[in-house]
């Protein structure tokens, strides 16, 4: 009977041990390290938090870039293509600039002069003051750019540079 009983154990345990090995682990999908710059230049140094950014630009003497976007948006998504693309921006952003995008709102809302809308790109000076007077070219979204506006974008940063340089 004790031989009987070990052997039907043995059975349930083989049985139990093959049917554990057909629930095979869920395989994630490997995804690339989310970095800070979420596609808009990574070869560049970005900052990871608002306060961050206003101390590294005072500390620095350096305007702050601030781009406002969301990952879902189509047109943050078409912005972040040719922004990333564009040489002369890159460029100037990496020396010039010190960068933060951002995927959610901050607490300042010296950072929404005109409403909360993305994509919306607004310069700091090392002062902490906002440039509310360097704008895009729409009426009603001041701070919005578009992929055909990467050349008044960067003539604004161009604007940035010179005027940190000539008020400070």
């Amino acid at each position: 009977m004790v031989k009987g009983l070990m052997s039907i154990c043995l059975v349930l345990v083989a049985v139990s041990y093959s049917f554990a090995k057909l629930d095979k682990p869920i395989k994630k999908e490997k995804r690339p390290p989310q970095t800070l710059s979420r596609g808009w230049g990574d070869e560049l140094f970005w900052t990871q938090t608002y306060e961050e950014a206003l101390y590294r630009a005072r500390s620095n003497n350096k305007p702050l870039m601030v781009i406002h976007h969301l990952e879902d948006c189509p047109h943050s998504q078409a912005l972040k293509k040719v922004f990333a693309n564009h040489r002369e921006i890159q460029k100037m952003a990496e020396e010039d600039f010190i960068l933060l995008n951002l995927v959610f709102e901050t607490a300042d809302k010296n950072l929404a002069p005109d409403g909360q809308y993305v994509p919306r790109v607004i310069f700091v000076d090392p002062t902490l003051t906002v440039r509310a007077d360097i704008t895009g070219r729409y009426g009603n979204r001041l701070y919005a750019y578009e992929p055909a506006d990467i050349g008044l974008l960067a003539s604004n940063m161009e604007k940035a540079k010179k005027l940190l340089k000539s008020e400070l």
